[in-house]
């Protein structure tokens, strides 16, 4: 699967080093609180189980499992959510983590959606954040890696629900996404 890369943008080492970092920020951010973290699905599931094992506080997860590419490689701008009911979050500390900003669509609603339950505070932590201008207005609060405008793969980062598995991030060869 590594040949269907163009290059690699960051290895596993540089990834981990990366969340060692983001990791001791948020400690230090929720140093005495509780934290509930919300973790979207499928992409964010590596990310998630990696950075949550460098975290040394007290914490709460449920995860959201949430599609807007269905398939491709930009955004269709609807936003799914496969689940019946959202977790309570009334009166918790909220982080969102999710594997890539890129339109800022799909965080967008999760916010919004998770803001109107009224917790006391909503962040949001991405692995990615592409560099380019979004459908809607999302910041994140904590960056793992700027990225250009690419399509980019691996630690759990998916093509058609490939390439998740991957150990590196990579932008895959343009001659396999599908038109």
């Amino acid at each position: 699967m590594l040949q269907d890369l163009e290059r690699v943008l960051f290895d596993e080492a540089t990834i981990l080093r990366r969340l060692d970092e983001i990791a001791a920020q948020i400690s230090a951010d929720y140093r005495e609180r509780e934290l509930t973290v919300i973790a979207i699905l499928n992409g964010s599931l590596i990310f998630m189980a990696d950075l949550l094992r460098r975290i040394p506080l007290p914490l709460k997860l449920d995860c959201l499992s949430v599609a807007s590419y269905h398939g491709g490689v930009k955004t269709t701008g609807e936003i799914v959510f496969k689940q019946i009911a959202l977790p309570d979050v009334a009166g918790r500390h909220i982080l969102i983590l999710d594997d890539i900003l890129d339109s800022g669509v799909t965080l967008a609603a999760i916010g919004e959606k998770l803001r109107a339950t009224q917790p006391l505070s909503v962040k949001i932590c991405v692995l990615l954040r592409k560099e380019k201008e979004r459908l809607r207005e999302v910041e994140a609060d904590y960056v793992g890696f700027k990225i250009a405008d690419e399509f980019v793969v691996g630690y759990g980062l998916d093509y058609r629900e490939r390439y998740r598995n991957l150990p590196c991030i990579g932008v895959l060869r343009p001659e396999l996404i599908l038109a």
